[in-house]
């Protein structure tokens, strides 16, 4: 029987397929894992860079590209016969020798590229100083040194990044930028996906690779698998090496604190946590963020990745305010009013939560009875805004044992006044950062982070800065447009997402926001006719979308006017920056500004 992995693409690029086309492939690669007559069977590719290359005949006039040895099958793309053809013949695919991931090439387009690097060489190559032994120790492939020796600039390494798997590039680039050969290593090391992977690698094992490579393989060994990777987001089943490092670790002897911008994978790290502690965890566990809307988007997120109804019900979503609402109406044995008479305020009501559990837990049996707490693990999603009486609650309400708090967060995207540090609440967290966001393109994420402004304070020790805050990839710059009046700036806007529409966007990939919901009502006044929402710039906390149009950032309304104190100005002026930030950066594509008269003084970029 064939071992199948898929590749991270295959499931996109199948979805785009016409309906027809796509069920007949679904059918044929069920038949395929099942070795049954009428089976696609891989056809060699002539003139391939790679002779494990082949394709499989998925449906008509469309084939898979398959990287194969023995009985491992490692499934690419699906195209059109004459592209695919074009696909197999271009790449060639490898092991790096030092970290055992798969590596594929543009090999085509390396050979082209090879008569141009020769005919520019007019000084000494820009890695003449380092011996081949030493780069093939971070990683680099024997085969392609003769190719690394003709590169004499940083610009020759920038362009030739897309030609080449991320693991030669990267450590390269360290090198090209005046990194050390140990900075080169950290950088290739960042791609190993588990602190785990011990003994030697067998650069012709292409099985053992893949099983190493999560990000860009999984084997699916019956038709449930395979559906289950093809209809689930790619969030779901490949996790790049480092989300991957942080959600998996078998165990971490203190609490965790993972730090990364907007796009970096916070949230789905978080996710993946709480399912692996879900199933390997020893006992209930909270995954639980700032509000009760992004606590229902988490449930249902948790849903799709959580497909085993009894591993599923080990894991609660909820927010501080209801865990705390939860605890005293257990205790008192009804629902606390909030309004009226004899109502607390959510402050009190987390205080008396708190002080239910020291009573009924204390601290001092975390190590010898940790049941009698009512979560083992908790998981925290945008820990920026979860208020230090509710860290407390949370603190209390898990023991003080390994895997006990597991958080993510971004100081940069605060919209809330709360600022606190996780060592000052006696939570010794260990700090892990993620810095390149797959969600943001690098101009998006340039225009958003000199929006944003310097470091930011809170969750750890110190400030926390965007060094070495960087985008997977390039796309539009953002564009910011000024009107000359309030009814000009909502023609533009319908004109914009009308645009949006026909350019065959989704309707639900479009969000529009402004600051307030004045500015809400007016917009959707605008929009009538168009099934495209909007939404206070708050309210798209967590979510994402291909495009974003953000009306009113004018002067006097972005930012709201702030209190004349100076610390509590300060802390507005902050604050307002934030929640302009969170909005810009929940755009994958396509960012659109507009103002009628002076615009935010935050634009002045």
């Amino acid at each position: 029987m064939p071992r199948l992995a898929i590749g991270p693409e295959f499931p996109r690029e199948l979805s785009a397929l016409a309906q027809p086309v796509r069920r007949d492939a679904v059918v044929a690669l069920r038949r395929f894992l099942l070795n049954v007559a009428g089976a696609p069977h891989p056809e060699g590719v002539r003139g391939g860079r790679d002779p494990r290359v082949a394709t499989l005949r998925l449906a008509p006039g469309h084939r898979g590209v398959v990287v194969r040895q023995r009985d491992v099958y490692w499934l690419r793309t699906v195209l059109p016969d004459p592209d695919a053809w074009s696909y197999a013949r271009r790449h060639r695919y490898g092991v790096n020798p030092v970290i055992g991931v798969v590596e594929e090439w543009d090999a085509e387009a390396l050979e082209r590229v090879e008569p141009a690097l020769r005919r520019s060489v007019r000084s000494a190559g820009l890695f003449d100083a380092i011996c081949d032994g030493d780069l093939m120790g971070i990683g680099l492939d024997v085969h392609a040194l003769p190719l690394f020796r003709l590169i004499t600039n940083e610009a020759d390494v920038a362009a030739l990044e897309p030609l080449l798997p991320p693991t030669q590039h990267a450590p390269l680039a360290v090198l090209a930028g005046g990194g050390t050969l140990a900075d080169a290593w950290r950088e290739l090391d960042a791609w190993r996906p588990s602190d785990e992977e011990s003994g030697p690698i067998d650069p012709e094992d292409l099985h053992a690779a893949l099983r190493r490579s999560q990000d860009r393989a999984v084997f699916v060994a019956d038709k449930v698998e395979l559906d289950r990777v093809l209809d689930t987001p790619a969030w779901c089943t490949f996790l790049p090496p480092r989300q991957h490092r942080l959600a998996r670790a078998r165990r971490y002897e203190r609490p965790v604190l993972v730090v990364g911008g907007a796009g970096t994978g916070k949230t789905v790290v978080a996710l993946h946590r709480a399912a692996h502690l879900a199933a390997h965890g020893s006992g209930p566990v909270l995954l639980v963020t700032f509000t009760q809307g992004l606590a229902e988007e988490l449930a249902a997120r948790l849903d799709l990745l959580i497909q085993d109804e009894v591993l599923r019900k080990r894991v609660e979503v909820d927010n501080p305010e209801r865990l705390a609402l939860r605890i005293v109406a257990d205790a008192e044995g009804r629902r606390p009013a909030l309004v009226g008479p004899g109502a607390r305020t959510l402050t009190e009501l987390t205080e008396e939560a708190l002080r239910l559990l020291s009573l009924a837990t204390g601290d001092l049996l975390d190590d010898v009875d940790p049941a009698r707490k009512p979560y083992r693990h908790i998981v925290v999603d945008e820990a920026q805004d979860v208020s230090p009486a509710q860290w407390r609650l949370l603190r209390a309400a898990a023991p003080r044992a390994h895997d006990d708090l597991f958080a993510v967060g971004d100081p940069h995207q605060r919209v809330t006044d709360t600022r606190v540090t996780l060592g000052s609440l006696g939570i010794p967290a260990v700090r892990h950062a993620l810095t390149l966001s797959y969600r943001l393109s690098q101009e998006l994420l340039s225009f958003a982070v000199r929006l944003r402004g310097g470091p930011a304070g809170g969750l750890a020790d110190g400030m926390t800065d965007m060094y070495g805050f960087r985008a997977a990839r390039n796309g539009d710059r953002p564009v910011v447009r000024a009107y000359d009046t309030p009814e000009s700036e909502l023609a533009g806007l319908r004109g914009t997402i009308e645009s949006w529409l026909a350019d065959g966007v989704p309707a639900d990939e479009i969000a529009v926001a402004a600051r307030n919901t004045r500015l809400v009502r007016a917009a959707r006044r605008a929009l009538t006719g168009l099934d495209v929402r909007a939404w206070t710039f708050q309210h798209l906390k967590g979510l994402e979308f291909e495009r974003v149009a953000l009306i009113g950032v004018a002067e006097g309304v972005v930012p709201e006017p702030p209190p004349e104190e100076p610390d509590a100005r300060a802390r507005a002026l902050q604050r307002e920056r934030s929640i302009l930030f969170v909005a810009c950066t929940r755009a994958r594509a396509m960012l659109y500004i507009s103002h009628s008269g002076r615009g935010s003084p935050f634009l002045s970029l």
